[in-house]
């Protein structure tokens, strides 16, 4: 193994247990037992495990149902919904190749998400929203029809939505507005600006920070956690993406959290006691556990 495949060393634990708000345990590698044992030693007792396609959240609502300390998120992620409708032909996703299915599918599939979200142990519907790095103009429609299924899934069964925004703030907030956003949204890997964070905070949306905020390009992300509300931010890893620095490039895990929540502590002036104390609060609150 190179050393930029090798795991980082585990950090200093934190004396505050705080929850990894958003992970794919899925494509990590070794047991979800060991994610969870390492996890645990350095303070992170609680993690929200996402699923992003059919398959994905099964998995993530099975394991939810298999540990305490897991809590699930199902969902059709917005790259996901315009391969269901339109095929995929190159099977760059983890799928592989796939046929078109048509709306046909898509309603499919969005009526198995609708199934998970009412399981006790599904606390969030997501990751949903827009993706307009990875699909072009020609997926845009299957993106926000699901998205808008999302919302309405969240709404009926009380649960967390969970958005994935990558270059689409303005049309994501859009159609938060026109559909009406459930009580508890979270900005997953938070990517705006701080005049967004502006916009998100009067909405009493959550913003959860993850393992970008500490890479040197990242001014706008530390500037946008700096003015919003104290009780409205998460953390997260999104591993095995997004490892902080100074392990970025090598594989992320829920137990790399303390590095990420003590550059916020650095951002918003305070101690990591009273980050911590700050996240695990907010992240109960915000999936209702």
């Amino acid at each position: 193994m190179s050393a930029k495949d090798a795991p980082p060393p585990l950090p200093e634990p934190l004396l505050v247990e705080v929850a990894d708000s958003h992970t794919h345990l899925d494509m990590q590698s070794g047991t979800v037992e060991e994610a969870l044992t390492k996890a645990a030693a350095v303070g992170v007792t609680t993690v929200v495990q996402v699923g992003c396609d059919v398959k994905g959240s099964r998995w993530a609502a099975e394991t939810a149902a298999a540990h305490a300390n897991v809590h699930a998120a199902v969902a059709l992620h917005p790259n996901e919904a315009p391969r269901i409708v339109l095929g995929d032909p190159e099977g760059w996703s983890r799928q592989g190749a796939r046929d078109a299915g048509g709306d046909a599918a898509l309603d499919d599939a969005l009526a198995e998400i609708d199934r998970l979200a009412a399981l006790p142990h599904v606390l969030g519907v997501g990751e949903t929203g827009l993706d307009f790095f990875r699909t072009g103009p020609e997926g845009m429609a299957a993106q926000e029809r699901s998205f808008r299924a999302h919302i309405e899934i969240a709404k009926r069964h009380g649960k967390t939505l969970v958005i994935h925004d990558r270059e689409a703030h303005a049309d994501v907030l859009r159609v938060l507005d026109e559909e009406g956003a459930p009580d508890r949204t979270v900005f997953h890997c938070y990517s705006g600006d701080a005049a967004m964070a502006e916009i998100c905070a009067a909405k009493g949306y959550y913003m959860s920070f993850a393992g970008n905020m500490t890479f040197k390009n990242a001014q706008p992300l530390r500037d946008a956690l700096a003015v919003a509300p104290l009780d409205r931010v998460l953390v997260e890893t999104d591993a095995p993406f997004l490892t902080p620095a100074p392990f970025r490039g090598r594989p992320n895990a829920p137990y790399l959290i303390p590095v990420t929540v003590r550059a916020m502590a650095a951002v918003r002036g305070i101690d990591e006691n009273a980050m911590a104390e700050a996240l695990a609060v907010n992240t109960a609150r915000a999936f209702d556990y």
